[in-house]
């Protein structure tokens, strides 16, 4: 029996759509594959559960190769000092490594900016390893601006920078 599918987003070499339970696995893998901290599989379900329409995977060649998930928060501003703000919080997005350079990841980004716009977020932050250059640099291109810098913010130690975008 073939697996319901989620109204499509976009169609390019790949297709992004909303997230799926019955992509769990493959995102979790993901997960595993890509990045250093890892979610139990509540988190993923629960965060899904919260904001469907910010939890997005990629597909491409019948396989889920990449996702990205947040979640809608009201907090101090990291771009206007001292006011309140809803932020949307990037929690994690990776691209399986074969598939990267594809514009998978700024695919998924845009995607969850407009989703999170439609919530009314003011602005988004997310945060990234000091050394992942690669991800920095597109998180510059789409306009996103280092605020702050936390130290020994990832479990191995490793420093992250919070970066963040206004939204219209």
């Amino acid at each position: 029996m073939e697996k319901p599918r989620s109204p499509l987003l976009i169609q390019k070499d790949y297709t992004l759509r909303r997230f799926s339970p019955s992509d769990l696995e493959a995102v979790i893998n993901i997960n595993r594959v890509c990045l250093p901290e890892n979610y139990a599989a509540y988190f993923f379900i629960d965060t899904f559960n919260t904001l469907p329409e910010t939890f997005i995977v990629a597909e491409s060649q019948a396989q889920v190769v990449g996702y990205i998930m947040c979640r809608l928060e009201h907090g101090f501003s990291d771009l206007k000092k001292l006011r309140f703000a809803r932020k949307g919080h990037v929690i994690s997005v990776a691209v399986m490594p074969n598939f990267r350079n594809l514009g998978i990841g700024n695919s998924l980004v845009e995607q969850v900016l407009s989703a999170l716009s439609a919530h009314n977020a003011d602005e988004c932050y997310l945060e990234v390893r000091l050394s992942n250059m690669e991800a920095i640099n597109l998180y510059k291109k789409m306009g996103f601006e280092v605020v702050r810098t936390i130290p020994h913010y990832y479990f191995d130690g490793f420093d992250a920078y919070v970066m963040a975008k206004a939204l219209s």
